[in-house]
């Protein structure tokens, strides 16, 4: 598989009729089943399919082969965001629409482009109101946030709620290293301050070569899939819960979108591998011991790496404002807030001119003192 593999959809639209009234269903956040909002229909999500019972890892290797299985693929009609870079998806009678990361708009390009299935996701616990509540109270926080803003992001367009794309890798590690123990010892010199003799204690180290073996299985090293978010908002909201993901089923979709990854499984793979190459020299660094420690060599072999593409669910607002864009996201499962940090020209100047008038009191209040004196 190459490195850098035609983008995948992102804003895939999943809707699903309502059994009573032919409406749209959508996916109630919490509740675990659907809910028609036209007459209030509600239909459970099936949990079984074919992977039922687990989420199963595939294998790395085999992927950068191409041998997926077929059943692992899926092919589908994307357009490009010139802003930012999203993969946008729209349906075949929409032609133009505004990019869900940025609020600028896109038109529809041609082609079909293949990418790997998702395997797993985190459903959203938050629904709408929740997370805009959480961003306004974030914003609320920020003193020097424009107060049209604030007003603006608490009343205006609706929040788009959306899937963004991972990937997680497990692997088998087994390192050799070569190193130095740094052990302290204190030695007492003499030394001459303000023209006396004292004795002072002065640190030593004494280095001692050392080899050895360190062994550690990673499992799910989260990796963004995406370049659509900066990388600064998306680590903020870390952490996720993992181990509360389901099998991927379309039905969580419903009402949402889901951005496809354009970051490929191996440029995925080589960021994971320098987080690991962080873990494993920490773990090398306690190997080694005493009081200081260096690293000379660390040979790593890697064994057995699997991965899964999951999605990770995030409420997301654009919001443009007097001609800058803003971008906010929620983290969906627990209402973590990231994102611009707006400022205010004349909160800045009052907090200025405020400060300049207490420095100037105090001044004055100092001076008063010294002439009473």
């Amino acid at each position: 598989m190459s490195d850098t593999p035609p983008p995948a959809p992102a804003a895939t639209e999943h809707r699903f009729p309502c059994a009573s009234c032919g409406a749209d269903y959508r996916y109630d956040p919490g509740g675990h089943r659907l809910i028609c909002d036209h007459c209030g229909d509600v239909a459970e999500i099936e949990t079984g399919g074919p992977w039922q019972g687990g989420i199963r890892e595939l294998d790395f290797a085999t992927a950068l082969r191409d041998r997926l299985p077929e059943q692992e693929m899926e092919e589908t009609r994307t357009t490009t965001c010139t802003s930012c870079g999203a993969q946008v998806e729209l349906g075949g009678d929409i032609h133009a629409t505004e990019c869900p990361f940025c609020a600028s708009p896109v038109v529809t390009d041609t082609g079909t482009h293949r990418h790997i299935k998702p395997r797993a996701l985190l459903p959203f616990a938050l629904d709408e109101a929740a997370a805009r509540k959480a961003m306004t109270d974030w914003l609320g926080r920020l003193w020097f946030a424009p107060n049209g803003l604030q007003d603006y992001a608490r009343k205006g367009r609706r929040m788009q709620g959306i899937y963004v794309p991972y990937w997680t890798f497990d692997a088998d590690t087994a390192s050799r290293y070569r190193g130095e123990r740094g052990t302290v010892h204190y030695e007492t010199q003499t030394v001459i301050q303000n023209g006396k003799r004292r004795q002072v204690q002065v640190a030593r180290v004494r280095w001692q070569a050392v080899t050895g073996r360190v062994a550690r299985f990673f499992d799910d090293v989260l990796v963004l899939a995406s370049t659509s978010l900066p990388k600064r908002f998306t680590d903020a909201l870390e952490p996720w819960d993992l181990s509360a993901l389901v099998p991927y089923a379309p039905e969580y979709l419903a009402g949402f979108r889901a951005e496809g990854y354009n970051v490929g499984l191996e440029s995925g793979f080589a960021e994971a591998r320098a987080h690991m190459d962080a873990v494993i020299a920490r773990d090398v660094r306690f190997d080694i011991g005493g009081d200081r420690q260096r690293i000379h060599a660390i040979e790593t072999e890697v064994r057995d790496v699997t991965f899964k593409h999951i999605l990770l669910p995030v409420w997301l607002a654009a919001y443009k404002y007097r001609g800058e864009t803003y971008r906010f996201v929620v983290n969906a499962r627990t209402g973590r807030v990231q994102g611009e940090r707006p400022w205010s020209a004349w909160k800045i100047a009052v907090a200025v001119l405020l400060g300049a008038l207490v420095a100037g009191a105090i001044g004055y209040v100092l001076a008063m003192e010294q002439g009473g004196l």
